[in-house]
Order: structure tokens, then C-alpha cells, then sequence
């Protein structure tokens, strides 16, 4: 086996074993068909890397080994992993990389709660775009080369998140004067070029395919093969491309993303995925044409976002928008306090959830509950303090939002909350009285409010929405006539419990032309998407976004 001495640094078993102390399990951080990668501290000169180590003498194992340490030896790019050395010593196969800190892209993908925000994965789409690029032209081999194996898990983010291309073990050099190689077919299933897994042809165009998976596991936060759904959406390749024929680009974007991207940059990222897919590979994009074309959409969004201005609050509250109901995790500000209850509490205390009562601001059932004033144990029906609960069903996905405790005259307190599984209880003071609808329009025997009164109620109502936007909170979402509640005093009262954090509704007849331009702009209209929004049809929204130039 003919390897480098002077390109790479080649270890000695001895140090390879000091470093891992034997190979200690303590320090593996990864395992793959390679075998185990372990986290060293130091070894030689070096600090921090990760040493990977063969698990077998397998002829296939022996062959990838000496076609990284062949690849990466003669490459240096910002973008692909460095191979900092290689041990080849009494049947032992090591290579030592640089460590990276942040894991691969489908570690992020994957977690519950992404941490990443659009602009992110779309910086590391651009790097991982430009090392493929790098490869494909032949910069430093003359020859070119192929990957054959991209992938989320073989894109690793260093500390910056940046991104760099890893593991050429299946790699193959000298393909750029010609039109193909023909090879036995490797790779990953879910990433792998039809053309090239049923001709055995295989051409830089087999990567771009890959990279296309790749960008629409980004969008959509799905894996690429996954077994555990509906056999026709196992693959995501042929699952986003059906649901784009069919008009429905909203439903391969992941909820956690919407509201922080374009329209026209979405369009524009889709588009360059798809083209990456396009079942002829000479009608695929090259990988060159890939990293121009990503590098212009984060121009654009990067400019966007900071530009957005006063728009920056909508984009929190539309990421729900198309999401109807989620799975919520709740987290507290610290210099709050509110009292978390069981749910065995709120069970005593509304007699099992039997006193329902009817909201007098949402239209939906509510619960009436009773608690010590001092304790808030639960007590006897009509003992104490009287609250009010909302069962709210949260499914679907997850996202983080904050429950404020808005401590303002103007509001309905939100004294505590219980969550259980798939449940979320809000629990809010008990107010006598009514929405001010009803007594402008309402209920027969309703008093006339007086102008004194009207002006009272108006006056409360705008000092609760002015301490709102102090709370950089957005926008109170269902602030109408409906939706204000009137205590027995004539004082407004924002209804706290109707203040949707996580569901965005904006009634039609009183959103602001301007939120529909903005939705325009944001979102894709393809689909009939405003029927989420209250009583607005899609013949409706049609002629709003004709009104307004959509």
C-alpha cells in the first residue's frame, strides 16, 4: 500500500494509542461502517482532533483507507475536513482529522428543538456547495473527484459552523476528462443517483444529485429514507418533488423554518434543489452553478433580514401560521414567577373538569376552578378564589414559546399552567362581565354604554396594548371588539388566555392592508393558505392580494 510521507503527517501506533489512551470507550464519540471515532486531547503537536479507526482488515476497509488518505492528502480547501495524519501499523488503519466541535448537519436536522436559524443551514449549504465544487474541478489533483458519498452525516460544522465535506473512502480520482467511470455501485440509499445505481455510470453530476437530497432534507427536516412513515414518503427525493407538482410547496417546509425565509428566496432555493434532482444528469446543475446560485438567495436573505425593521415581530408569530396546532415546550423568562400546577390539582378544583362554562371572549369552553387566595390549594366550588382554566390540544409539532405573565390592569392575569402529554392548561383570574361586542351589538337587556364608559374602555385598551409592544411582543393577534372583555367596574380587559402566542389568527376586518402585503411577500401562494386565517376564503383572498398588487 503506497501512501503519502510527506503530504500528511504519518503517526506511529504508539502515539495513536497514547492519545486515545488505548483506545479508551470513554472518549468514542461516533461510530459508523468505518468503526469507532474518538475524541483526543493531544496528540503530537496537534490539539483537539478525532481519530478514526478501522474496525476490520476487510479488503473494502483497506481500500477506502487508502483512498482518503490518497484524496485528502493532496487536498486543502476551506470547506472539506483536513486529514492532519494516518497510522498503518500492525494491522491497524487510523486517520487522524481536525475535531469539529458542532457534529454533522443531520445531528441539527434532527434535534426536536432546531437551533439553527434559516440563515445557518443556508451559510453551510453555500460552504458544503463550494468544497463539492472544489472537488469536481480538480484544483489541486488535476484529475477532479467525485465524493460518491454526500450526505448530512458527512458535512461536519466546525466551531463557526462552518461547513466541511468528510469521509472519501468510497472517492474516486481522474474523472475529469471523462464523461464517466464505470464502478461498482456504492453509496448511501436516499442519496443515490438513479442514473448511476442502475447503469453504474458514475459522473460529478452523481454528487450533485446527492446535494439536492441534501437541500431538501434542509428545507423540510426530514431524513432522507424514512422508514417509520407511509411507504409511498419513505424516499424525500420522490416525496418533495409530489408534493411540488402538486402545488403544495408549503407542506415540505419545515414549521420550525416557516416565517423566517422569502417567498422568492424559497422559490429560488427550491428551484436549485430541484434542478439538482432532474432525472437527465446532463440537465442537472454543476456543482459551480450550485454555489453561485445559493451564494446570490443568502445575499438576498441576509439583506432582508437585516432590513426587516418593524416587520421583524411578525416573523415569531407567522412561523404558526401554517402549522395549526403544536407540540409546545414552555419556558419561563427568569425574573418571572408563576405557579405551575398539577394536573390533579386543576382536576379537584374545576370537580374533574364538570364546571364548563362558555368564554366570554373565545369561542370555545373554558373551566371555572376554585382555589385558596393564599395557597391556591384546590377548595369546594365556591369556596375561595374563582379562576378560570383553558384546555388548549397541542400537537403536531414542537416549537418553543414563552408564556408571559402580563402584570397590567388592562390584562386578565395568568396566575399558572399545567402541562401534560399532549395537553397544555392555562389558568387565568375570574373576571365578572362581558365582551365589549356585546354590549355594543349585543345581547338583549344589555345596558347603553355610556361615552364616558366607551371612553374608559378605549382608553384601558390602548395602555394594555402599548404595555404589550413595550414587551417587544409583536402584536396582540385577536385584539377586537369581541375579544375585550368589560369588567363590572367598565374597565377593558385584554383577555390574556385569548392572546394566541402560538396559533396566529388575524381576523380580516381588522388586520392591517399591510400584514396581507407582507404575507405576500413572505409566503409561497400556490396553495390556498389563507384558509387558515378566520372566515377568509381562498375567492377572498384572491381578490386582497389583486387589492394590495400580491
Amino acid at each position: 500500500m503506497m501512501l503519502p510521507d510527506q503530504t500528511c503527517q504519518r503517526f506511529t501506533l504508539a502515539e495513536i494509542q497514547s492519545a486515545t489512551q488505548n483506545f479508551n470507550e470513554s472518549l468514542v464519540i461516533g461510530r459508523g461502517g468505518f468503526g469507532k471515532v474518538y475524541k483526543c486531547s493531544k496528540i503530537g503537536s496537534m490539539t483537539e482532533v478525532a481519530v478514526k479507526r478501522l474496525h476490520s482488515m476487510s479488503l473494502q476497509g483497506a481500500n477506502e483507507f487508502e483512498a482518503e488518505v490518497q484524496v485528502l492528502s493532496k487536498l486543502r480547501h476551506g470547506n472539506l475536513l483536513s486529514l492532519i495524519g494516518y497510522c498503518n501499523e500492525e494491522k491497524e488503519m487510523v486517520l487522524v482529522y481536525e475535531f469539529m466541535p458542532n457534529g454533522t448537519l443531520e445531528d441539527h436536522l434532527s434535534s426536536p428543538d432546531l437551533s439553527l436559524s434559516w440563515l445557518q443551514p443556508l451559510k453551510i449549504c453555500v460552504g458544503a456547495a463550494r468544497g463539492l465544487d472544489y472537488l469536481h474541478m480538480g484544483t489541486s489533483t488535476q484529475h477532479g473527484v467525485i465524493h460518491r458519498d454526500v450526505k448530512t452525516s458527512n458535512i461536519l460544522l466546525d466551531a463557526n459552523f462552518a461547513a466541511k465535506i468528510s469521509d472519501f473512502g468510497l472517492a474516486k480520482v481522474g474523472l475529469i476528462d471523462r464523461t464517466h467511470v464505470s464502478t461498482a455501485v456504492k453509496g448511501t440509499f436516499g442519496y443515490m443517483d438513479p442514473c448511476y445505481f442502475y447503469t453504474g455510470k458514475l459522473t460529478t453530476k452523481s454528487d450533485v444529485y446527492a446535494f439536492g437530497v441534501v437541500l431538501f432534507e434542509v428545507l423540510s427536516g426530514r431524513k432522507a429514507v424514512d422508514s417509520t412513515l407511509d411507504e409511498d414518503h419513505w424516499g424525500l427525493a420522490g416525496w418533495v418533488q409530489h408534493k411540488i407538482k402538486e402545488g403544495k410547496l408549503n407542506r415540505i417546509i419545515d414549521p420550525r423554518l416557516i416565517g423566517q425565509m422569502s417567498r422568492k428566496c424559497l422559490k429560488e432555493f427550491v428551484k436549485v434543489a430541484r434542478y439538482c434532482l432532474h432525472t437527465k444528469p446532463k440537465q442537472r446543475l454543476t456543482m459551480a452553478e450550485v454555489v453561485v446560485k445559493l451564494e446570490s438567495i443568502l445575499s438576498q436573505e441576509t439583506e432582508i433580514a437585516n432590513s426587516v425593521g418593524f416587520e421583524e415581530g411578525f416573523i415569531y408569530k407567522l412561523r404558526s401560521l401554517f402549522t395549526s396546532k403544536v407540540h409546545t415546550a414552555i419556558r419561563w423568562n427568569t425574573d418571572q414567577t408563576c405557579r405551575i400546577f398539577t394536573y390533579a390539582e386543576l382536576a379537584n378544583a374545576t370537580n374533574d373538569f364538570k364546571e364548563e362554562v362558555l368564554s366570554p371572549t373565545l369561542n370555545e369552553a373554558i373551566y371555572k376552578g376554585w382555589f385558596d387566595e393564599r395557597t391556591f390549594a384546590p377548595t369546594e366550588s365556591g369556596v375561595g378564589l374563582a379562576m378560570y382554566v383553558r384546555r388548549i390540544e397541542i400537537l403536531l409539532y414542537q416549537t418553543v414559546f414563552e408564556l408571559k405573565r402580563f402584570n397590567h390592569p388592562s390584562f386578565v392575569k395568568l396566575l399558572g399552567y399545567c402541562s401534560k402529554k399532549e395537553e397544555l392548561f392555562c389558568v387565568y383570574e375570574f373576571i365578572h362581565g362581558k365582551s365589549l361586542a356585546k354590549y355594543l351589538y349585543g345581547e338583549p337587556g344589555t345596558p347603553l354604554l355610556s361615552w364616558d364608559a366607551r371612553l374608559n374602555i378605549a382608553i384601558g385598551a390602548c395602555e394594555g396594548l402599548l404595555y404589550v409592544h413595550k414587551k417587544n411582543q409583536a402584536t396582540y393577534s385577536q385584539f377586537k371588539t369581541s375579544h375585550i372583555l368589560v369588567d363590572t367596574n367598565f374597565n377593558a380587559r385584554l383577555s390574556d388566555f385569548a392572546f394566541d402566542t402560538y396559533v396566529f389568527h388575524m381576523d380580516r376586518y381588522y388586520a392591517a392592508p399591510e400584514w396581507f402585503r407582507y404575507r405576500a411577500d413572505r409566503f409561497d401562494t400556490s396553495e390556498e393558505t389563507y384558509d387558515i386565517l378566520h372566515g377568509l376564503s381562498p375567492t377572498d383572498a384572491r381578490q386582497l392580494e389583486g387589492a394590495f398588487g400580491g
